[in-house]
């Protein structure tokens, strides 16, 4: 039997690491970590920082997993994430397998909350699933991007009475969501804002709780320009992207 635990360690900043998520930490014998390339690096190196900052047990390990590239030439979207998790499945179970001992725990460090837009439960089920050996694992939430956004524009995320509606860029670009007030958007590589009422108010942060945090507030009419601009800069910069948004239409 092979014992995991998938750690949410907040959206950037070390400090929103919560306590449950540190006795977590310090519970952990093996550390996966998915090195997804010289452009993320910058991933590996947080992960490796919580760990030093609030490992506080001797003799824990890190296993490095080298993550598969996903085919983006595929003329299917869905097929090509189906066959990249595939590959993350055939490589976690064989490194889980060999890495961690019967009796031992280990530990995935999902950045943000597993729990959105976040593969690391899915993999984790699909290995179970195979059934080439017992896994049991717990989840400790996290602070997600969603959650940083609102703290770090200062607005609650719903307005009265409203629902709040978490949404991807491709599901965007297909029309507003019938009946919405309020749409937080992540995965949006297209900046599919620039198709709506330029009235609406767009909350914008990418980077959240990092050094390289950049925040834009305002409606779409205002900030689009600004927002594609700056998002296009700080990809050149850095080689990746992490941003997300809220969209918002005010109470009348």
């Amino acid at each position: 039997m092979r014992r995991l635990i998938v750690i949410g360690i907040g959206a950037g900043d070390p400090e929103y690491v919560t306590v449950q998520a540190i006795k977590a930490l310090n519970r952990t014998d093996v550390f996966f970590f998915t090195d997804k390339g010289d452009e993320k690096s910058d991933l590996l190196h947080l992960r490796n920082e919580i760990c030093e900052r609030y490992a506080e047990r001797s003799g824990y390990r890190i296993v490095e997993i080298l993550d598969p590239s996903r085919d983006s030439e595929s003329p299917s979207y869905d097929e090509a994430v189906r066959e990249w998790h595939e590959k993350r499945v055939d490589l976690w179970e064989a490194t889980v397998e060999a890495e961690l001992e019967d009796g031992k725990i280990g530990a995935f460090l999902a950045w943000g909350d597993p729990a959105f837009y976040d593969s690391t439960l899915r993999i984790l089920e699909a290995v179970r699933a195979r059934g080439s050996f017992g896994l049991e694992f717990d989840v400790i939430p996290g602070i997600s991007a969603v959650q940083a956004l609102a703290a770090r524009h200062g607005i609650s995320l719903t307005q009265i009475g409203r629902s709040l509606i978490v949404a991807t860029g491709r599901q965007l670009s297909q029309g507003w969501p019938e009946g919405a007030s309020d749409v937080v958007v992540m995965l949006d590589a297209h900046c599919s804002f620039r198709e709506f009422d330029h009235e609406l108010s767009i909350y914008w942060g990418a980077f959240l709780g990092t050094d390289d945090e950049i925040l834009i507030s305002g409606t779409i009419g205002e900030c689009a320009d600004k927002i594609v601009e700056a998002r296009s800069a700080a990809r050149s910069r850095k080689g990746w992207m992490f941003d997300t948004y809220l969209l918002r239409r005010q109470d009348k």
